[in-house]
């Protein structure tokens, strides 16, 4: 089986860049963070959950700044540009990654509370966040760029997870039309679509099965034989931040390991 722990690579080539991170304090956002700020960046990570007291990145203190906030509030994402305006100066880059995923269950039997919860997460924050900062980067004539974190089951639905695919879904159907949109003010607009990760949320999406026979079952639909770990997507997401991926706009990239073939 490939190795599960791609080898970091680093370049510095987001030297001067400055990102605003959503869902930063764990899973794939963490990672991305840490990739941002190697490569580089200086970040503001706009999360609901406060980073543990033993959490740090090291020589990357000084170049990470936390909010707590709600990216279901207009009010916290305004507070948070005002933020990393104060803090940094400016603003490049925005990682729309919070995102929350309902149990693994027949689509009618999801509560009412639960499918608003994960539409209202999911693809309210890509409205909110274009609303609040587009007119910034307008403002000051500078080019911006959105990276939303969507999913594969946006493009390949599944049963039992059907209206998180759909939140995905519309993720990615926003992230192609504002990126039409915006294009002419050089405001790019891109995804990442992972399969199923190494995080806290694997056992939503085995439904809390947890048997040997569910795992591989999973890993069964996955040509590459593992699942998507953090550093996949961080990597992916710094790669489209970059000015290397400048021709990159509308663009919602599976990070698979070939599921989606």
């Amino acid at each position: 089986m490939t190795d599960p722990t791609p080898t970091p690579i680093t370049s510095q080539r987001l030297q001067g860049k400055m990102a605003l991170v959503t869902g930063g304090a764990m899973g794939f956002g963490k990672a991305i963070v840490a990739k941002l700020i190697a490569e580089g960046a200086r970040v503001l990570v706009l999360d609901i959950i406060e980073p543990s007291p033993d959490d740090s990145h090291g020589d990357f203190s000084k170049s990470i700044t936390y909010f707590r906030g709600d990216v279901t509030s207009p009010g916290d994402w305004q507070e948070a540009l005002e933020r990393v305006l104060s803090v940094y100066g400016h603003l490049d880059i925005v990682v729309n990654n919070a995102g929350i995923l309902h149990k693994a269950q027949p689509s009618i039997e999801l509560s009412d509370e639960d499918w608003e919860r994960v539409f209202r997460v999911n693809v309210k924050q890509i409205y909110l966040s274009t609303k609040t900062i587009i007119p910034y980067f307008l403002k000051e004539r500078r080019p911006g760029h959105f990276i939303n974190t969507s999913s594969m089951s946006g493009a390949r639905p599944r049963p039992n997870l059907v209206w998180y695919g759909a939140s995905k879904g519309a993720i990615n159907t926003a992230t192609k039309g504002l990126a039409i949109e915006w294009a002419p003010h050089n405001i790019r607009v891109n995804a990442v679509c992972p399969s199923v990760g190494d995080t806290a949320m694997m056992p939503l999406f085995l439904g809390h099965d947890s048997s040997a026979e569910a795992h591989a079952k999973m890993l069964s639909s996955i040509p590459l034989g593992r699942v998507c770990q953090p550093t996949d997507v961080a990597n992916t997401v710094a790669f489209l931040a970059s000015d290397e991926a400048t021709y990159l706009t509308g663009v919602c990239l599976e990070v698979d390991g070939g599921r989606g073939i």
